[in-house]
């Protein structure tokens, strides 16, 4: 009894085989709560969250749906980071990692069944990863050099990416959005350049792409409507100081006519503060927080927009665009960078009335304007369009393209294969288990379209036997199609990160074999 009372009451500690196989279930299962959402066929997920509001998220996007699980399985845990990261890092494929890791550990299962020891299965791994990888950079190509192509591949990849989620109906649409929206950040891949406004009404198709910059904010009353050759004062400062408030702190006067005399000091305070900001030679003045009537008054006057309000992201991103500095104090006006731009004026979205700033600073800034039939809708049409924007800013640094449709999983499967054959020892089974993972992918693609997977993918795999095959599975005719042709192709580096993020996760669960869980923390009686 003296070795078990080591840890405290509560705690629990699993030991060899039950910690691994709780690790592999756990994982498995995640695996397979996502798998439904693969391809473009895949399925949508309604997640409900028990906070106020019962707030409702339909998606098809791995990462956002593993984002909003609580989950107790540590291993499970280790496969929602993974694709949380490659939400960061590519944008795309969060649901293939997981997969792809998931059915890594499927086949570890097996081999640990078969006494075969972990080590030895991650030694078989690495080989067949490095193996895999090397097989993709032979097979991926580089349109570069010429511009046409270059930009066919930018829609076809953007079209993939897009086939799998809710704007699958109208993605040429949308991928020419895309396309237009990255061109003209020039190589440069800040997509804060880029800014996504939702506005409920319409149908998606109304959606459009804007160049320039939109600010969600109606223009004041008796202010001038449009402005040519805008200089931009962007600030963060109290613009509501014409009356008295003095919170907590009596003021005692002996007449009315005393009062009177404070509230003229205060608007004269906020008269010469108007006055400096009006001294920066500035025809548009944009604040964060309130402006009052008064103040407005006087930027009125003086034939200045003035914008209160704007909010914070808003704002950031203005800053940026125009070329200006987010300011709150205006003493020296010199020292303030303006923001400039060529037009300012009121658009009409819909009902809403917003101002569009066109011809600014950043050439490269865009707007697009997403429309759509109810909230949900339009996120899960953000989501997309940000997963593809993503992706194509990934491919403009990183030009190389891979075909689509499990093709790379393919050749990569094929390679990996040859090489299990190669190689002696037990690691050859760990490595055939890699290739099958590998092809697991374009399983489970077909078995999402209701597909006969297990003959699709053998078909494949004589297909890919052939010399350099360039054969998927295509969803809509349900049989193999010659993916160059159909234009699907994928961006190589998804899937490198993918391939090297999902063997990374299986090797680290595979190494587990002890789990030990801390006593819940006990609530004290407090009396």
């Amino acid at each position: 009894m003296a070795v078990e009372r080591l840890l405290k009451d509560d705690a629990t500690e699993e030991k060899g085989e039950r910690a691994r196989m709780s690790s592999f279930i756990g994982a498995m299962a995640i695996a397979d709560l996502v798998k439904t959402t693969l391809g473009p066929k895949g399925m949508d997920k309604i997640l409900q969250s028990t906070g106020r509001g019962r707030n409702i998220t339909v998606t098809n996007d791995g990462a956002t749906i593993l984002k909003s699980l609580h989950i107790d399985n540590p291993a499970a845990k280790v496969l929602v980071d993974i694709s949380k990261v490659q939400d960061d890092e590519v944008g795309d494929g969060t649901t293939s990692v997981v997969v792809l890791a998931g059915e890594l550990l499927r086949e570890a299962e097996k081999l640990v069944n078969m006494k075969i020891h972990p080590m030895t299965i991650i030694a078989g791994y690495r080989m067949a990863a490095e193996c895999a990888r090397n097989a993709l950079l032979q097979k991926a190509m580089d349109n570069k050099q010429d511009s046409e192509k270059f930009r066919l591949d930018l829609m076809n990849i953007a079209m993939t990416t897009l086939s799998s989620k809710i704007l699958s109906q109208d993605k040429e649409y949308f991928a020419t959005l895309a396309v237009d929206a990255v061109m003209r950040l020039k190589g440069r891949n800040n997509l804060e350049a880029i800014q996504i406004l939702k506005k409920p009404g319409g149908s998606l198709r109304d959606s459009f792409l804007d160049e320039g910059f939109i600010l969600d904010k109606k223009i004041g009353i008796g202010q001038p409507k449009r402005i040519e050759n805008a200089k931009i004062l962007v600030a963060n400062t109290a613009m509501d100081t014409d009356k008295v408030k003095i919170y907590g702190a009596r003021v005692r006067v002996d007449s009315m006519a005393k009062v009177a005399e404070i509230e003229v000091a205060e608007k004269q305070k906020m008269r010469e503060k108007v006055q400096k900001i009006i001294a920066h030679g500035i025809n548009c003045f944009i604040n964060r927080q309130l402006i009052y009537n008064f103040p407005e008054e006087l930027f009125a006057d003086a034939g200045i927009l003035a914008i209160e309000h704007a909010d914070f992201e808003g704002i950031e991103r203005l800053a940026l665009v125009t070329g200006g500095e987010i300011a709150s104090t205006f003493d020296n006006p010199e020292s303030v960078k303006l923001g400039s731009c060529k037009l300012i004026e009121e658009i009409m979205i819909g009902e809403d009335r917003l101002i569009k700033f066109s011809g600014v600073e950043m050439g490269q800034a865009c707007t697009i304007v997403l429309r759509g039939s109810s909230a949900h809708v339009l996120d899960e049409a953000e989501r997309s369009l940000h997963d593809a924007l993503c992706v194509l800013t990934q491919t403009v640094e990183d030009s190389r393209v891979l075909l689509g449709g499990g093709w790379p999983e393919m050749v990569m499967g094929k390679e990996v294969d040859t090489l299990a054959r190669k190689t002696p020892g037990k690691r050859s089974h760990a490595i055939d288990a890699f290739s099958r993972a590998l092809q697991a992918i374009p399983t489970i693609i077909a078995d999402n379209a209701g597909l006969d997977s297990a003959e699709l993918v053998s078909q494949l795999r004589a297909e890919h036997h052939k010399e350099s095959s360039n054969a998927g599975i295509d969803v809509i005719t349900g049989g193999v199609g010659d993916m160059q042709k159909l234009g699907i192709s994928e961006s190589f580096k998804v899937k490198q990160a993918v391939l090297l993020s999902a063997t990374e996760a299986a090797e680290m669960i595979l190494r587990v074999d002890d789990i030990i869980t801390c006593a819940p923390r006990k609530r004290e009686d407090r009396m």
